[in-house]
């Protein structure tokens, strides 16, 4: 819920502090592999996000000192089985199932943010079957990116390779099996893979 127009899309309210929900690392899905389409849905949502990977251990990390803790950033997949997040909220229930399941997270490749526009002007845009479904600009994000990390790292503690994912903007949808999604930052396709 880091995007207005996808708030009202999804017509929840806005939050006043940053929402978190955690992947495990058996949610990633690398190097283009195809998405497989689980058993246990049948309403599984693309979300495109902007994700950051961590480069230093830190905790209570200030927001002035956020971009230290940051060195590349790519797009990335939400997978979200929707039919099992509304019954999970339904019953206010949490909804790990439908956000954290096996590859439910696909990233694409990593660019240094040294070669990278500000990270906080960042475009980014989905294609399924060469039609843009989802684009955004991380400008538009309601938490910047500093402030993601600032707030985590007063719960968690940050650690060498862990991955942020920083919120979606409107547009998200269906996939099908056979759809082809493509992944851009800054018009560089880092993400190319298949639902199968």
């Amino acid at each position: 819920m880091n995007y207005a127009r996808h708030v009202e899309e999804m017509t929840n309210r806005l939050s006043a502090d940053p929402v978190f929900f955690m992947k495990p690392d058996s949610a990633l899905l690398l190097n283009n592999k195809p998405f497989f389409y689980p058993d246990f849905s049948t309403d599984i949502h693309y979300e495109v996000e902007v994700v950051f990977k961590v480069c230093r251990l830190g905790r209570t990390i200030a927001e002035k000192f956020a971009p230290r803790y940051l060195s590349q950033a790519t797009v990335g997949i939400d997978f979200t089985a929707r039919d099992v997040q509304y019954r999970c909220k339904e019953k206010g229930l949490p909804w790990e199932i439908c956000k954290s399941f096996d590859n439910s997270a696909a990233v694409g490749r990593f660019v240094p943010l040294s070669e990278l526009p500000s990270r906080h002007e960042l475009n980014f845009r989905l294609d399924i079957n060469g039609v843009t479904v989802q684009q955004g600009c991380t400008r538009d994000m309601i938490f910047s990116v500093d402030r993601i990390v600032s707030d985590l790292s007063r719960y968690f503690s940050l650690r060498v390779g862990d991955l942020i994912f920083t919120g979606t903007p409107q547009g998200v949808g269906p996939v099908h099996i056979g759809d082809h999604l493509q992944g851009y930052l800054e018009d560089q396709l880092l993400l190319d893979f298949f639902i199968r």
